[in-house]
C-alpha cells in the first residue's frame, strides 16, 4: 500500500502563488505517475497536472502556463508549483500516484488540501 500526505495549501490572493507539496510512503518502489487533481464545490473532479516516473508531464488547459508539476524520485515527493492564481482555481486539491503493476489509472489518493484564491 502505499499513503499520499499533501501539505501547502492555504488562503492567497489573485495573482499569487503557493506550492503544494505530496509526500509518498509505504510501497514507493510501486508508484507510477502521480498527479494532482481539484474539486471546487458543486463541480466534478477535474485534472490538474500529471507527471510520469520518467519526468514528462500533462496539464489540464486551464492551468497551462500558470502551475509547474516537479516530482523528486528520491525524496518520494511530487510538488505543484501554482503561480498566478485565480479565484477559479479555489479547490480541494487532492494527490494521487499510479500503481506499476495494476491497470492504468491513479490507484491511491490523498485526502487533500484546501486552496482558496481571494479576488
Amino acid at each position: 500500500q502505499v499513503q499520499l500526505v499533501e501539505s501547502g495549501g492555504g488562503l492567497v490572493q489573485a495573482g499569487g502563488s503557493l506550492r503544494l507539496s505530496c509526500a509518498a510512503s509505504g510501497s514507493t518502489s510501486i508508484i507510477g505517475a502521480m498527479g494532482w487533481y481539484r474539486q471546487a464545490p458543486g463541480k466534478q473532479r477535474e485534472l490538474v497536472a500529471v507527471i510520469s516516473s520518467g519526468g514528462s508531464t500533462d496539464y489540464g488547459d486551464s492551468v497551462k502556463g500558470r502551475f509547474t508539476i516537479s516530482r523528486d524520485n528520491a525524496k518520494n515527493t511530487v510538488y505543484l508549483q501554482m503561480d498566478s492564481l485565480e479565484p477559479e482555481d479555489t479547490a480541494v486539491y487532492y494527490c494521487a500516484a499510479e500503481n506499476l503493476i495494476s491497470d492504468p489509472g491513479m490507484d491511491y489518493w490523498g485526502k487533500g488540501t484546501r486552496v482558496t484564491v481571494s479576488s
